[in-house]
């Protein structure tokens, strides 16, 4: 949900309505916020409702106490997400990356304190969690409000309480966006674990989507890098600019993805190595391979387009477009092709990637090349008048 700020900061920040981007970030706070409460149940019921969904008892109970615990890493987001948001649309990347470094070092030294030193387990590694993340929140916040941000950040407004009705929309419809996206390889998983003699299957499955989540990092750079260049060019009215930086940004993720595709083709039945020795997942790992290297593939052009569509505030259009793709299309298509043409694992995944990851690339690629941008820039001018607010005392340049 706090992709929303992408948009709107972005926009505001290349209309150099820079004040706006502090009160965006604030209503995105509260959004957010009152959103985690929305989700606590989640988090209080872990328990009950892993054993409705057929896991093992000890399984369930400890998951669910480790769920109690990271109440208060969900609490971070509100704000983490916002803020790193709040300070990429200004360009500031290295700020968080500097931060993250800080939080990745302290989350080191806990977990060793609280797993091996005082042995409480993994709820020493949920409480390490815990302080990281808000290590996160404090390093950004503390660099924000103490003169970081002195165009962008003007302290604390009432104005973050108007309009939050709207804001909620366009959050929602970023959220929505994401979530069928993020979530449509967790139920490939999932229904994975369905298949007769589904151990080898699940093992294979999940090395090669650790192997697509360490490489989808890269994308998703994109991702962010697009949806604020293309955010900040339309907000300052330069829509041919916002068509170059989606070109350019097309073109280096694709060579990239087409470099992680050959090596994994070259190296399909060493790869998983890194991750296990078992004789059986690697040969599973090996057949699955020219499904990974697709996927990287398909995955290096997506998310770009994804950012676009973020930068431009076509979220909602994006929302509808992946439930029909993935939900409407691949899913049906995965369960045909593993089940009732008995293909598993491979028929599954293959389904999924062409008849929805493939589909929604297309699509998404289709009404990007036949994007009008200057029409575009101008909807940004007006959406920034919409969401803008006067500034009473305007910070000195």
């Amino acid at each position: 949900m706090a992709s929303a700020l992408e948009t709107l900061c972005g926009q505001a920040y290349g209309a150099k309505r820079y004040h706006m981007l502090g009160i965006y970030m604030q209503r995105s706070w509260i959004v957010l916020f009152c959103c985690c409460f929305l989700l606590l149940p989640l988090y209080a019921f872990a328990t009950p409702v892993l054993k409705l969904l057929g896991q093992p008892d000890d399984v369930a109970e400890l998951s669910g106490q480790v769920a109690l615990w990271l109440i208060p890493l969900h609490f971070s987001f509100a704000f983490q997400f916002p803020l790193q948001r709040f300070l990429q649309c200004q360009l500031k990347n290295h700020v968080v990356a500097w931060v993250a470094l800080v939080a990745l070092l302290v989350n080191v030294l806990t977990s060793w304190l609280f797993v091996y030193v005082w042995g409480f387990g993994v709820v020493g590694a949920a409480v390490a969690l815990d302080v990281s993340w808000w290590v996160l929140v404090a390093g950004m916040t503390w660099y924000a409000m103490r003169g970081g941000c002195p165009l962008t950040w003007t302290g604390f407004s009432v104005q973050a309480f108007s309009g939050l009705g709207e804001f909620l929309k366009l959050s929602a419809a970023a959220g929505v966006m994401l979530c069928l996206e993020n979530w449509y390889y967790r139920v490939l998983i999932l229904m994975t674990g369905y298949l007769e003699n589904a151990t080898v299957a699940v093992d294979a499955l999940s090395v090669c989507m650790s192997i697509n989540g360490f490489e989808i990092m890269i994308p998703l750079a994109f991702f962010a890098a697009t949806g604020v260049r293309v955010a900040n060019e339309l907000g300052a009215g330069n829509g041919k600019a916002a068509k170059f930086a989606t070109a350019v940004s097309v073109v280096q993720s694709t060579l990239i993805g087409l470099m992680f595709c050959v090596l994994i083709m070259i190296l399909r039945d060493k790869i998983a190595l890194i991750f296990t020795s078992s004789a059986d997942v690697l040969a599973q790992v090996d057949k699955l391979s020219p499904l990974l290297a697709v996927t990287i593939l398909l995955n290096s052009v997506q998310p770009v387009l994804s950012g676009v569509a973020v930068g431009s505030g076509w979220q909602a259009t994006v929302a509808y477009i992946n439930l029909g793709c993935y939900y409407v299309i691949g899913l049906p298509l995965g369960i045909l092709m593993g089940w009732t043409f008995k293909l598993g694992v491979e028929g599954i995944w293959g389904g999924m990637i062409f008849g929805g990851t493939a589909v929604q690339t297309v699509i998404l690629a289709i009404i990007t090349i036949r994007c009008d941008w200057d029409k575009e820039a101008e909807k940004a001018r007006n959406h920034v008048q919409k969401w803008s607010t006067p500034q009473e005392h305007p910070p000195q340049t």
